[in-house]
């Protein structure tokens, strides 16, 4: 039981030496560099300080009169006068420094809160924080002595603004509350608050004691870094007490297994030196305390945090009086996510698509031998849905590609790696999130510049699965709705259920350079990359470093919520440009990227003066819209020498203000100049300890990494010609058997509205789901991973039995052959797969274009007409046309819906150039007008429609097509007139054509 309750801060005491806690991090030993370096500072501060006043009193003595009147206004000005007026400047000089000296030396001491900024003086607090530093080593390590990175930077931004300084950093987590005067609270380890007020007790002398996680008072919640900070005076000795407790059973049965996830009532073993309120002899296992804390577990998980005050008030004085929230910030609600939160949810419950999600990662217990997919993919749903977007774009620029040079390409079947990729990409990502993501900040600045506002400055967002909180440098007033204050001042907030479906989304990309590090809890952290007054740089091992870079240069160059971006990549194994050829730029080696860097800076900051603009922020909104203001990104994974970082450094002093970001890869966290200190570690956990930082990394590992490039290189060109391109146009993946023995079992209709014909209709409220279902089988005859089916049918979420069960009903309603043969099973990686019996008109009409151009069809125009002529009465609307709102969202992704308007284009061109050469235009005009039914804006047809109507002979078919055509124009918008190649041809097959259209109007 705790002993006291008196409150306050609790100053730790001097810790033993290392021998007697063996597992203890090792302390920074001194070195003689470190004790001369603090000799010097001590010599040079008591000069600054004692000597200067000193030596002023001394040979100057007072410059001010020793009596004044008015006489003295009148007196001549004599070297004694201009003396004295020196002396004054020297002596508020001095006051200055003192004044940097003394806040700096507490904040040092202390090891709590940031420095008070001295205005005007960021010069002199500068040489005040190094002195101070310096001559603290000889009793602490250099790593605690300043609270908080990047502060001259920060520093001189807000002068240069002239507004309030803050950090350069995330330090919040959405549902904690702002605390103090300072605009930096530090969330630890797993991104909780402050406990509270901390009571100090009478140290206890045993070498085992123990602490009871206190529960949650508002939205304070606590952590292992506050529990270190508090009573061992080091929150990096957090992982002291994780060490003691990993695995322990807690009073309600569960175990310690992640830093970031403790419950209130839980017991922590603590090191032998711990000290302050709370801390006990021994746990009592009572049935007294068992009951209370189960009791206060409970109530946690029913009230959403609030703290029980009811039961304190019958639990004795053991408990601290409940805490005050301050009267600016929102008292929690239902939009609120704690950043512990009670009763963790089990890992397979935590999906990354929002509120319900059960990622089905459980598939191979039911389905033997079933693929492991690339989880990092899968887990990363803002960049899984870049690259999936990226990848679609490609799909079709290669498509398009294929067109213009006369060979129309089939999409090859992905194997092995790229399969699995392809696959995770799939089921991670979520692009509901990232239109919400984007949506929200262009409206926020649609907004802004509505109302004459600028831009505020934003280092980082948390987005969860229900909200979007915005970071600001400062506080900015009040957000325009339907945006709201977050915790504090500093932080807006955005439900997803508030914005509008018809929100100004017209504005440009106003926050571009955000990316993501990582998650905490369902919190998902994005720095803005663009807005870091440094550079931020990355520590650890370097296979763990190039997964981190690689993740966020893969999200940089694929990410949906931004508009113009370079990113330039320096030291990257492999090339990313496949990926996006206009954002990124690959550069051999650091030097270049100075090079580049000196000159765009200057080019930047000339152009900022030019435009009268003191950011890139105020010309991203509004009229005042340029080219100029797109971001450019650094990421350096080759870890810069010295003189080079240094100089990095430098550049990145004002990029904040230019739109200018730099990340680079270190070997230490000591980098000279940098806003941001990360470390990565071996386990994938992106620390920050200064920052309180602890969040699971979002990773893009070698092997995936490769994968995804392979993916991307499949989707582009092959490389069976000069050219790089393959000449060779490849068979679709299921090629059916056109004879009488190919009779299918079941044959469905894809193209127009849905049909099933073979088997039952299935119960009409169960029939949606199983078409939908077969329609992504049948597009996917190579078969479909389960996961892949899960998240296509329920993109928002579904447990493993609810989609085994689907899969069951799906099987039994498809039946088995006449040789007992089930028409669905599973291949040997595990993904479902369907019969050769069953068949689409679809696979009906690749097949018979492919017998057309490459069977039989190649060498015999007779069977090359019938085949065509088969496959374009196939062509009854666009694919899927019936489908129901709200459903069929795959199809976005999928290659077909591109595809399917070009073979149909194809297959009407081929048979009109074969009626034509047989002297039928009428039957070619009926060919190539079938196929406008389905790809109605492909200028292709509208040329061939025109010489076949002419070919007719007759003015009138012509005049009726060009009038056609032109109505085409006006469907969508204002009329822009037929395309130029078309009215070409016009001009050329009849020139009358204007004045015979202008009479028909």
């Amino acid at each position: 039981m705790a002993r006291s309750t008196a409150t306050g801060r609790h100053q730790s005491q001097a810790r033993p030496g290392p021998g007697q806690h063996p597992g203890r991090p090792p302390r920074r030993q001194r070195t003689f560099g470190d004790v001369v370096r603090a000799l010097g500072a001590f010599v040079v501060l008591a000069a600054l300080v004692v000597g200067v006043p000193g030596a002023l009193l001394h040979f100057i003595g007072s410059p001010f009169p020793h009596h004044f009147d008015s006489d003295v206004l009148r007196q001549p000005i004599t070297t004694e006068t201009f003396v004295n007026c020196l002396a004054v400047l020297v002596w508020i000089a001095w006051a200055q420094f003192t004044a940097c000296v003394l806040v700096e030396g507490k904040a040092a001491f202390s090891g709590v809160g940031v420095p008070r900024h001295i205005p005007g003086s960021g010069g002199s607090q500068l040489l005040a924080r190094q002195l101070v530093a310096a001559l603290l080593l000889l009793g602490v390590g250099a790593a605690t002595l300043s609270p908080v990175l990047g502060q001259h930077g920060t520093h001189h931004q807000a002068e240069h603004q002239g507004r309030p300084g803050a950090v350069a950093a995330a330090q919040q987590t959405p549902g904690v509350p702002h605390q103090g005067s300072s605009n930096v609270v530090a969330p630890p380890e797993g991104g909780a608050g402050h406990a509270g007020t901390v009571r100090s007790v009478e140290h206890a002398q045993q070498d085992t004691k123990f602490y009871r996680i206190q529960p949650p008072e508002g939205r304070h919640h606590d952590s292992l870094w506050d529990i270190a900070q508090r009573h061992l005076g080091d929150g990096r000795r957090y992982k002291e007490i994780y060490s003691l407790n990993k695995d322990r059973v807690q009073p309600d049965g569960s175990k310690l297994s992640q830093a970031s996830l403790i419950r209130p009532g839980w017991i922590m073993e603590m090191p032998g030196d711990a000290t302050g309120g709370e801390i006990v002899d021994m746990p009592a296992a009572g049935a007294q305390q068992v009951q209370h804390v189960a009791h206060d577990i409970q109530h946690y998980a029913e009230h959403g945090g609030a703290k029980d005050t009811a039961a304190e008030g019958a639990g004795g004085g053991a408990h601290q009086a409940p805490h005050q929230t301050p009267a600016h910030t929102p008292a929690p609600d239902q939009h609120q996510s704690p950043a512990v939160p009670g009763p963790a949810p089990a890992p397979e419950q935590a999906g990354a698509h929002g509120p319900g999600h059960v990622p089905t990662v459980h598939a191979a217990a039911h389905h033997g031998g079933l693929s492991q997919l690339p989880e990092a993919l899968i887990a990363a749903p803002l960049l899984a849905a870049g690259l999936l977007a990226a990848l679609g774009r490609r799909r079709r620029t290669e498509l398009w590609q294929s067109v213009a040079e006369g060979i129309l390409r089939v999409p090859r079947t992905l194997q092995g790696p790229a399969a699995d990729a392809d696959d995770a990409l799939r089921i991670g990502a979520d692009p509901e999130t990232v239109a919400f993501l984007d949506r929200g900040l262009r409206a926020l600045s649609a907004q802004l510049d509505s109302e004459g506002r600028q831009l505020p400055t934003v280092y980082a967002a948390w987005l969860t699965p229900d909200e979007l909180h915005l970071q600001l440098a400062w506080s900015e007033g009040t957000p325009p709705a339907p945006w709201v204050l977050g915790q504090d001042e500093t932080f807006w907030r955005l439900a997803r259920t508030s914005l509008p479906a018809d929100a100004d989304t017209a504005a440009a990309a106003p926050y571009p350079g955000l990316v993501t590090l990582g998650t905490l809890d369902e919190a998902r952290l994005l720095l803005n990359l663009e807005a870091v007054p440094g550079v931020v740089s990355l520590a650890g091992a370097k296979a763990d470093r190039d997964a981190v870079l690689a993740s966020i240069a893969a999200e940089l160059a694929t990410n949906g919520w931004s508009d113009r971006m370079t990113v330039t990549l320096v030291g990257f194994a492999e090339d990313l440009t496949a990926l996006a050829p206009g954002r990124v730029r690959h550069v051999a080696d650091v030097s270049e990227a100075i090079e580049t860097m000196t000159a765009e800076t200057e080019q930047r900051r000339a152009a900022l003066q030019a435009a009268g603009q003191d950011s890139v922020l105020t010309g991203r909104a509004g009229r005042a819209q340029h080219s100029h203001w797109a971001p450019h990104l650094v990421l350096v994974a080759d870890r810069p020498d010295d003189p080079q970082t240094q100089r990095l450094a430098e550049l990145a002093a004002d990029a904040g203000r230019l739109g200018l970001g730099y990340l680079l890869a270190a070997d230490t966290t000591a980098v000279p100049g940098a806003a941001w200190e990360l470390e990565i570690s071996p386990a994938g956990r992106l620390t920050a300890p200064l920052l309180g930082l602890d969040l699971a990394a979002q990773r893009l590992p070698a092997a995936q990494y490769a994968a995804v490039l392979q993916l991307f290189a499949q989707a582009g060109a092959g490389d069976g010609s000069d050219d790089g391109r393959d000449p060779d146009p490849g068979a679709p993946a299921f090629l059916v058997d056109l004879s009488d023995r190919g009779r299918p079992g079941v044959y469905a209709r894809l193209l127009g509205a849905f049909e099933v014909n073979g088997v039952p209709a299935p119960e009409a409220d169960r029939g949606p789901l199983l078409h939908e279902a077969l329609a992504l089988l049948l597009l996917h005859r190579e078969g479909v991973h389960p996961r892949v089916l899960a998240s296509a049918l329920w993109p928002r979420g579904v447990t493993e039995d609810v989609r085994d069960g689907l899969v069951d009903r799906l099987r039994d309603w498809l039946g088995t052959d006449p040789d007992g043969t089930p028409r669905l099973t599973h291949d040997e990686t595990g993904r479902i797969v369907l019969a050769p019996s069953i068949v689409s008109d679809w696979d009906v009409l690749q097949t018979l274009h492919h017998q057309a151009e490459q069977g039989v069809g190649a060498h015999d125009p007779a069977a090359r007409r019938r085949l065509l002529t088969d496959a374009l009465s196939l062509a009854r609307g666009r694919l899927l046309d019936d489908r129901a709102a709200g459903r069929y969202g795959w199809l976005s992704h999928e290659i077909v819906e591109a595809q399917h308007p070009v073979l149909v284009a194809e297959i009407a061109l081929a048979l009109a150039t074969l009626h034509l050469d047989a002297g039928k235009p009428k039957a070619a005009v009926a060919a190539v007008e079938t196929a406008m039914g389905v790809a109605p804006q492909d200028e292709r047809l509208w040329l061939a429609l025109l010489r076949a109507a002419h070919a007719t002979g007759d003015p009138a078919r012509l005049e009726f097509a060009a009038a056609s055509l032109l109505s085409r124009t006006t469907t969508a918008g204002p009329a822009r007139g037929l395309p130029p190649r078309v009215e070409a041809l016009l001009d050329d097959l009849h020139p009358a054509w204007r004045q015979s259209l202008a009479e028909l109007a």
